[in-house]
Formats: structure tokens, C-alpha cells, sequence
């Protein structure tokens, strides 16, 4: 087996029922809730050579507008990813949800699902209440994450208004468009907003293999700079974070995001199940393929990097 698996999701039953129940029954706009159990989880990563995989819960996160459903919600899917690691030790790893934004009670959980369940990392949405990752709300979390020098894996969401239409600009399933503009606007607060550089020891990953952000840094870096007084912020930050390449990123995006990136820093991700099985393969095999990737790349992106990034 030869490929780590930093971008999958686990769907247990009682987290189905309560997206359900919120109205997420077709969670950003796509047809169903996935089918997902932890053995198929084991089949696909059988049939796909993934010796390990890191899960995480997927958009809408848990956090459906009561506080306090939020932080039972998040307690559940993480002693279940907790439940899972345990009986997999070689195969599951999980990222913890928190019940952001409700800032104490995320610095709580983080602190259960680390010292208490051996999380290695956590997942934030891309928003969280139309709030973009920069925002000085999100400081004491951070702040945390720093001191402790944790994963934050990011995942794309619905941007704010669109979940009721107030602000849809197309209607199509959101993950096609939206996400990526999403994970582009809040990586882009981060950068500007100087959080990134405050907290210097978060090890953040970008989804999708950096969404539109390759294609727009210089703009960023002439427009956006002018604006904090930095010199190519977004370049210079590039270069730092890691990236999954969940998706579709061949044959046009990898080129781009190795224009920007480090090498060194970029990750294999299913996206199992939102992405279907026999997708993946396909994807899979073109990663495994493209010319770019030779030469013993292929190795580091599929295996090496994620070894050191969790070691």
C-alpha cells in the first residue's frame, strides 16, 4: 500500500440523522447524503493502496445554530473517530470537529480530543457563520493550536447565504464552484489578516490542491499587499502551507499549484465518499501517471510528505 489519505470523511448514522434533521439532508447542494460504513471505508482504501487515512467530518461541520447541540455533535463524532482509531490503529487517524464558533467550548473540545483521544488534528470549515478563518474572533483557538503545533486540516463550505439562497450565484451543487472560491477567499484572510504569521507553529492544509489559489498570487500580491504593507504575502505563504490533492487536479491543476508550491508539502486525498469510488480510481491513476510527478515526486505526494507531516 502506498498512499496516505489526508482528505476522507466518516459518515456515521447518528451524524446522517442529524444532518437530516437540520435541513442538510442534501448537505451545499448535492443530490444525497453519501452511503458510508466503516467497512467500506477499509474496502476502498484496499482497492485504492491507501495504508492510512486521516478522517474528518465534511461540510456543514456540526454546528447547525445551537451551541449546545453543536458541542454534544462534536463530542459524538469525535469519540466515534476516536472508537475508530482504536480498532485501526494502522489504518484510521481523525481529525477533531469543534463547535465553532463558540470559541470556549472549541478550546474545550480541543483539549478533550487531543489529551483524551489522541486526535491528530482538527478540521475547521472554510467559514464559520460567514466569519473567515483571519477573523480575530478565531485568536484564543488559534493561539492554542500554536502552543500545541497541531494540524489544521481546512475543508470547504457553503459561503455564507447560500444554505438559504440569500446568496446563491448558481444552482449547482456548491462543491463544484463554491468550495473552491471558498478555501480561496478564507486562505486569502489568513494571509492578509497576518494570522498565519502570528501563529507560526499550526500546520495548516489547503483542500483541493489549493483551489483558485495558485491563479490569483500575484493579484493578491500587488492588490492585497498594497493594502497591509507586506511584500508578496501570499507567495511567501504558499510556500509554507500543505496541500491535498482531493479532487480533480490533473491535467490543470498540480502545474499550477507546483508553480507555488513546496513539493515537499503536498498530499494525496480521496474525498471518499463525496467522491465516488470508481471516480477516485480514476483520479488516482492520473496522479499516478502525470509526467510531472516523476522522477520520485510521485513517492513524497502519495506517501513520504505525509509521513514527516505527522511524525
Amino acid at each position: 500500500m502506498t498512499r496516505i489519505d489526508v482528505h476522507c470523511h466518516y459518515l456515521p448514522e447518528f451524524y446522517r440523522e442529524a444532518l437530516a434533521a437540520n435541513g442538510h439532508a442534501q448537505p451545499d447542494g448535492i443530490p444525497f447524503i453519501p452511503q458510508w460504513s466503516e467497512n467500506a471505508a477499509l474496502e476502498a482504501m484496499d482497492s485504492l493502496g491507501v495504508r492510512k487515512s486521516y478522517l474528518s467530518i465534511s461540510s456543514p461541520g456540526v454546528h447547525f445554530g445551537d451551541d449546545a447541540a453543536a458541542r454534544d455533535l462534536a463530542r459524538r463524532v469525535n469519540e466515534e473517530g476516536a472508537r475508530l482509531h482504536r480498532a485501526h490503529p494502522d489504518r484510521f487517524e481523525f481529525f477533531a470537529s469543534t463547535p465553532l464558533p463558540d470559541i470556549d467550548a472549541a478550546l474545550a473540545e480541543i483539549a478533550y480530543a487531543f489529551d483524551e483521544l489522541d486526535a491528530a488534528g482538527v478540521v475547521f470549515e472554510t467559514n464559520f457563520d460567514g466569519m473567515y478563518l483571519g477573523n480575530e474572533h478565531f485568536a484564543p483557538v488559534y493561539a492554542e493550536l500554536d502552543r500545541r503545533s497541531a494540524v489544521l486540516f481546512m475543508h470547504p463550505t457553503s459561503p455564507a447565504g447560500a444554505c438559504t439562497g440569500a446568496a446563491e450565484p448558481l444552482r449547482y451543487p456548491r462543491p463544484m464552484l463554491e468550495f473552491l472560491f471558498d478555501t480561496t477567499r478564507t486562505v486569502t484572510d489568513l494571509v492578509l489578516s497576518g494570522t498565519l504569521e502570528r501563529y507560526p507553529n499550526i500546520r495548516v492544509i489547503v483542500p483541493h490542491a489549493g483551489a483558485v489559489l495558485p491563479m490569483i498570487t500575484a493579484r493578491v500580491d500587488v492588490i492585497g499587499a498594497k493594502m497591509v504593507g507586506k511584500t508578496d504575502p501570499m507567495r511567501t505563504a504558499l510556500r509554507r502551507l500543505h496541500f491535498d490533492l482531493a479532487g480533480m487536479p490533473v491535467p490543470e491543476q498540480l502545474p499550477a499549484l507546483l508553480s507555488v508550491a513546496d513539493p515537499e508539502h503536498i498530499h494525496y486525498g480521496s474525498d471518499f465518499p463525496f467522491t465516488p469510488l470508481p471516480e477516485i480510481d480514476i483520479n488516482a491513476k492520473r496522479l499516478d501517471a502525470a509526467e510531472i510527478l516523476q522522477g520520485g515526486l510521485l513517492d513524497k505526494v502519495m506517501y513520504e510528505n505525509s509521513v514527516r507531516l505527522f511524525s
